[in-house]
């Protein structure tokens, strides 16, 4: 039995697009191929959404699956699997749409309700599936209906409360639901009517004003407002203009409020009651005419000099039949000056300050605007200073001026001058300072400022301030003499100098050892200055440098210099004269050592040949004569020593040339060449010994 699926489908009926509440079938073929007619069980499944919603077993090759009233929340994607003695089949998916919704249903907690309080309301879609989304619609005569929405994502219901607001006499209320679908959102029908009644705790309150709410300025005015209560019990009844509460009663339904009328009285007013939520308003305009225009205070002058004579006058336009008073205005309240229409005064800078005139007429009071009166005492002459006191500015720093007057009445004007230049304007009470950030080599003085104010005497003018301009230190460099080598004992002169630079300069020597070691100090009114160190040492060998400074502040380092101290030339030639001494010593010790041994070895032979040679020895040196061994010629010996006598003296430079020329007697003992008996005798050979002069 061999068998094979062609293909799986699913399908609809009536269409793939179904009315709400109409039935509706859902049908999964299996389309099989078989070598023989044989039976086949097929196990048939339907999904909506990947959920499974039908199942069946048949021996034929269709299932079908029964929806008698298709719901809005029948919409879905279907698919189905076929399933045969192993083998499985699928079926691709389809989209079915139950176009439109069930009517909702909505209830009402209460059928009559008071004004202020909530009434509950639930609507319910019993036929549809969560998602969906509820809307609540309040309706009242003669006015746009209300809505609220409330989303669902779990239930197929929702409540709601309303708040029953003052003038909601007769109230209908109905929801409606929504739900998405692919094509975008699907709506319901609307619910039944739920009608609510809603009862007055109490009326609109009545405002009045009596004599009526036009009046002029001086009447009696007189508010009434009231209101009828269902329940007297924690009733309010508050009366006010604008944001204030002129009065206000509680357990009473009457409420009243007088006046006598001013101008500023004019304006709406409101009366209005409350009992627990519940507040209704009643408002009012009311009209004050004008019984009189505001006083004009007028001033002969409003700026003028201590000492100088004001006049305050006070008037009313068109009308002359007032109460007059000229007061001053204080931060702790007016200051009755006279009750007249007209104030002389001779003023003094204390009567500086606002001025007001009142006028009164059957008891209203009104009162003018405010005059400034200014008044002046002049300016002292100014004093300009720098502000850190000393008259002195480093080349390329900022000056910072302040001119001051003590005397004078403020604002005070002060102006800065650089030369003939302004260079700012300053407005000010007592003081004004200058920044002069632009300080060049030549700015050495010229510097003044000017004060004035509004009083009649006109400018003051400052002292000329003349202003030192600093030069910092630039390259200081320190040198010597001798420089780099110096004998010992010998004076060393350090010559500190710099470029530029205000005087006075202080300037410091300093040696370099584990730590800076000051050596010497000076303030000079000169760029350079020199140090004579007396007689110097071999520890005063090391690093030196120096250090210069002037009112700028601003230590100024130079390079440093090694100092090396040696031995002196005399302290050479004392040493070198010691060591030639003690050579020379060395060498005639030696030469005496060498000539005694001769002597006590050769004595009888040489006693025996001297004579017979002695006659030769003054005129000139022996000649070498071949012998055996015991032949020695002194001259030969003496032209040795004098040819290393001659090496020496080179060696030692030209002061050893011009050394004296000694001359010492050596006895020499010679060999007869046939040998003839000794013979003693005694002969001059001339050695020359060079001396120094040390």
């Amino acid at each position: 039995q061999v068998f094979t699926f062609n293909r799986v489908e699913i399908r609809v009926q009536p269409s793939l697009k179904v009315k709400n509440g109409a039935p509706m079938s859902i049908i999964c073929h299996a389309d099989i191929s078989k070598n023989t007619d044989f039976q086949l069980k097929h196990n048939f499944t339907i999904f909506k959404d990947g959920k499974l919603v039908f199942m069946t077993i048949s021996e034929k090759e269709d299932a079908r699956y029964e929806i008698p009233v298709a719901k809005s929340s029948d919409t879905g994607d279907y698919e189905c699997t076929v399933k045969a003695d192993g083998k499985l089949g699928f079926s691709n998916p389809i989209y079915v749409w139950v176009a439109g919704m069930t009517k909702p249903i909505l209830t009402a907690d209460k059928k009559e309700v008071s004004e202020g309080e909530v009434v509950k309301l639930r609507c319910e879609l019993p036929e549809e599936a969560p998602p969906l989304e509820f809307f609540f619609r309040k309706i009242k005569t003669n006015s746009a209906p209300k809505e609220k929405r409330v989303p669902e994502q779990n239930q197929n219901f929702s409540e709601v409360e309303y708040y029953i607001e003052e003038g909601d006499n007769i109230l209908q209320f109905d929801c409606f639901g929504k739900r998405q679908v692919r094509s975008g959102w699907e709506s319901s029908q609307h619910s039944n009517k739920t009608l609510v009644t809603v009862k007055e705790p109490f009326i609109k309150p009545t405002l009045i004003t009596k004599p009526s709410n036009n009046v002029t300025e001086g009447d009696q005015i007189e508010f009434e407002c009231s209101t009828v209560v269902a329940e007297i019990r924690d009733i309010e009844i508050i009366f006010q203009k604008n944001r204030t509460i002129l009065n206000s009663v509680r357990d009473k339904k009457f409420l009243k409020y007088s006046t006598v009328a001013t101008q500023e009285d004019s304006g709406e007013y409101l009366c209005k009651v409350e009992q627990g939520a519940v507040s209704k308003t009643t408002k009012l305009n009311v009209f004050v005419s004008e019984l009189f225009p505001k006083p004009t205070l007028s001033a002969s002058m409003t700026k003028l000099d201590e000492s100088k004579d004001l006049i305050l006058s006070c008037s009313i336009n068109g009308f002359r039949r007032a109460n007059f008073s000229i007061v001053r205005k204080t931060s702790s309240g007016d200051i009755l000056l006279k009750s007249s229409r007209v104030l002389a005064i001779k003023v003094n800078v204390n009567d500086t300050g606002s001025y007001t005139c009142k006028a009164e007429v059957k008891g209203i009071v009104k009162e003018s605007k405010p005059v400034r009166i200014n008044v002046y005492a002049p300016v002292s002459k100014p004093t300009l200073s720098v502000v850190n006191g000393s008259p002195e500015v480093v080349l390329g720093k900022p000056l910072q001026l302040i001119c001051h007057s003590v005397m004078g009445t403020p604002p005070i004007t002060f102006t800065f001058y650089k030369g003939d230049e302004i260079k700012k304007n300053v407005t000010n009470d007592t003081y004004a300072t200058f920044l002069d950030e632009d300080i060049g080599l030549n700015d050495n003085g010229g510097y003044r400022c000017d004060a004035r104010n509004n009083h009649s005497s006109g400018v003051k003018t400052s002292n000329i301030l003349n202003v030192t301009v600093i030069v910092p230190i630039r390259d200081a460099s320190l040198g010597s003499v001798p420089y780099g080598e110096v004998e010992a004992g010998s004076d060393t002169a350090f010559l500190c100098s710099v470029k530029e630079g205000s005087w006075p300069i202080d300037f410091k020597f300093f040696k370099k050892t584990d730590h800076e070691v000051l050596l010497h100090e000076v303030r000079e009114y000169s760029d350079r200055t020199i140090w004579h160190k007396k007689t110097m040492k071999r520890r005063d060998t090391g690093t030196y440098y120096c250090m210069a400074s002037n009112r700028a502040s601003m230590d100024v380092r130079s390079r440093p210099i090694t100092i090396s101290v040696i031995l002196a030339a005399w302290q050479k030639g004392v040493i070198a004269a010691f060591v030639l001494t003690a050579m020379a010593g060395a060498g005639v010790v030696a030469l005496w050592w060498f000539l005694r041994k001769k002597k006590k070895a050769k004595g009888p032979s040489m006693e025996m040949s001297g004579s017979a040679l002695a006659p030769n020895l003054t005129s000139e040196k022996l000649p070498r004569q071949p012998s055996d061994g015991n032949y020695y010629s002194g001259s030969g010996y003496i032209e040795d020593n004098e040819n290393h006598m001659k090496s020496t003296d080179e060696s030692k430079g030209p002061d050893l040339e011009s050394g004296e020329v000694d001359y010492t007697e050596v006895e020499v003992s010679t060999l007869d060449p046939h040998r003839a008996p000794e013979q003693k005798g005694t002969e001059t050979v001339y050695s020359e010994i060079r001396k120094t002069n040390n």
